[in-house]
């Protein structure tokens, strides 16, 4: 299964956190404009080609006349309790799916993954859970909602201090590293690599789903 990295590189990690930091956080800045909060919580997102499923009728044939159920994840949101430290991430998502036949009632189970990948190349766990949407009878659409939670180890997903003193660390003009960015250390990126989890949330596919899903 591919999976997009959205860890690495170490200043790449979402402009979008920008003015989320709270006490004790470490904020990188990058340019104008763009801040990177390191905490303990996982990046949470939905890997390449695995947020869609289609269902066909009978195998072999995928074709639009042979569309049997059709399914997408949408309403990704993610709770992080930072309290302990084992660091608790719980994501919980919407299913929306259509089928083509609408005759009759319908049940159909879904299976999907909650997979936590650290710097973004290695797995830590993951753990397969299923969803299941009930069609009522002439019912074209159906909507359920599941849940996937991960944990990390506090230690694992903090910077060394040394690390941390290296970015934070205030220079003067004069300083014989003064214009060197601390981000562009070899240590320093991996440090910050070994430090960042994911937790990926997607539909568990085969292989040809997987293949149908890129190359539509």
């Amino acid at each position: 299964m591919k999976f997009r990295s959205r860890i690495l590189p170490a200043i790449a990690l979402a402009a979008a956190l920008a003015g989320c930091s709270r006490q004790g956080e470490l904020v990188i800045n990058e340019g104008v404009g763009i801040s990177t909060v390191l905490t303990s919580c996982p990046t949470v997102g939905i890997p390449d080609y695995t947020g869609d499923v289609t269902l066909f009728r009978s195998e072999g044939d995928r074709t639009a006349a042979n569309l049997d159920v059709v399914a997408s994840i949408t309403n990704l949101r993610t709770t992080c309790d930072e309290s302990t430290e084992r660091v608790y991430s719980n994501s919980t998502f919407d299913v929306l799916a259509r089928r083509t036949d609408t005759r009759g009632a319908r049940q159909v189970t879904l299976p999907y993954f909650a997979t936590v990948m650290r710097g973004g190349t290695a797995v830590v766990s993951k753990r397969i859970g299923t969803v299941t949407l009930n069609f009522a009878d002439g019912q074209e659409r159906a909507q359920a909602s599941a849940q996937a939670g991960a944990f990390v180890d506090r230690a694992e997903a903090t910077l060394p201090a040394d690390v941390r003193e290296r970015i934070t660390r205030k220079r003067k003009a004069g300083d014989p590293d003064a214009a060197l960015d601390p981000l562009a250390d070899p240590q320093v990126r991996t440090a910050i690599q070994r430090a960042s989890f994911e937790l990926l949330v997607g539909f568990q596919l085969s292989e040809a789903q997987l293949a149908y899903n890129a190359t539509r």
